[in-house]
């Protein structure tokens, strides 16, 4: 099936598609998902790694140490986590025990 909608897509044609053209297409479609900007996509990781780990804004906050306004920015797409910050995100996203054990200074 995924084989054959590639063979019967005139690339050509894509291809040709101004990046305006693209986003109109997009929004027409109600089947697309949305064009998210880095902000929104940084928001949307933040947002699911808390979830994941069941805590709220303010105890995410604590226990990996970001201040608190600065994750509810991050969150609220007001501000977009630098490349050091999307790294330690990623980090957690995948040992947040360990990262929480690292940070914690009892167990250092």
């Amino acid at each position: 099936m995924i084989a054959q909608a590639l063979a019967d897509t005139d690339w050509a044609a894509q291809d040709s598609l101004s990046d305006e053209e693209i986003a109109r297409r997009v929004v027409a479609d109600p089947d697309a998902a949305p064009i998210l900007s880095d902000a929104e996509t940084a928001a949307a990781l933040v947002r699911t790694v808390r979830h994941r780990l069941g805590l709220s804004q303010a105890a995410f906050a604590a226990r990996f140490h970001i201040p608190a306004g600065t994750l509810r920015d991050w969150e609220q797409s007001r501000k977009k986590p630098d490349t050091t910050a999307m790294a330690f995100l990623r980090v957690i996203a995948r040992e947040p025990d360990m990262v929480a054990r690292a940070l914690d200074p009892v167990t250092r």
